[in-house]
């Protein structure tokens, strides 16, 4: 039922995009779910760490479905509230056991859900319920971040949804050492991955992030981050219709609409 590792830093760019969301900033009293939290509770650790930079009353919650690593987290927490590690002793931070259901206490519902590496095991054909159950456990105007990363954190993508559906695609690369943006490929999305084909959306964007790379690289002396921002003013001067700014974009973000990398067909993946 579960796999994989929990990397220290693994999650810092989904992280900083959450903080820099609305949808949490202005929360009255945000609940942060870090669903699928792995082996190890630092990620509901680190989460808290930055969010709290933002909001200090930010509350997370980790869920796991398996037990052991529910028990395992908590007894790294009792570390963390007796001043045994380098984080908050005060941080506001839970562990329960759980899944896409989201059982908060007494009904209450999630102001951001961050759903990273939990689908990779699942058919295609299953995100969309998926997404269906956790958009449910949403509190209105709230926000789940469902996406993919690499074991170290350089490569990372994401869909936001709200509760009615999914509305940006964002990518975000460690920009050192950066050969073309489709690296990214081997960590879209589920509702994605397997779409990186010829006619469809997502590999129209890809190929056009790596095409206007390849024409920018005349910025190269300037560094890879104006190389990127380049890119990035380059597409959107080719009709993509880029959210966003530079002050996104130098941190080797660029988002898209949903509609613009939206799987051909598929109607449980798209707005409803």
């Amino acid at each position: 039922m579960t796999r994989g590792t929990t990397n220290t830093n693994r999650l810092r760019r989904v992280d900083r995009w959450i903080a820099y969301r609305a949808e949490f900033a202005k929360a009255p009293e945000p609940v942060v779910v870090d669903l699928g939290f792995g082996a190890s509770g630092v990620t509901s650790f680190e989460l808290w760490s930055r969010l709290a930079k933002v909001r200090s009353d930010a509350r997370i919650i980790g869920f796991e479905i398996d037990a052991g690593r529910v028990e395992f987290a908590r007894t790294q927490l009792a570390e963390v509230h007796a001043g045994r590690t380098a984080f908050d002793p005060a941080m506001r931070v839970e562990f329960a056991r759980g899944g896409f259901e989201v059982p908060l206490p007494g009904g209450e519902r999630a102001t951001v859900i961050r759903a990273f590496n939990v689908l990779r095991q699942y058919d295609e054909s299953e995100v969309g319920d998926a997404w269906a159950r956790m958009r449910d456990r949403l509190a209105p105007g709230g926000l789940l971040v469902e996406g993919t990363c690499d074991e170290l954190g350089r490569v990372c993508s994401w869909v936001d949804l709200s509760p009615d559906g999914p509305e940006r695609f964002t990518v975000s690369l460690r920009l050192t050492g950066l050969e073309v943006p489709s690296v990214v490929a081997e960590r879209l999305p589920k509702a994605l991955i397997h779409r990186n084909v010829p006619g469809e959306r997502v590999h129209a964007w890809l190929s056009a992030l790596d095409d206007a790379w390849r024409k920018t690289s005349v910025f190269s002396p300037y560094g890879q981050r104006q190389r990127w921002v380049a890119t990035i003013r380059t597409v959107r001067e080719e009709g993509w219709p880029v959210l966003g700014g530079a002050s996104r974009w130098r941190l080797g973000e660029v988002t898209v609409p949903w509609e613009s990398v939206a799987p051909q067909g598929a109607e449980t993946l798209n707005r409803g």
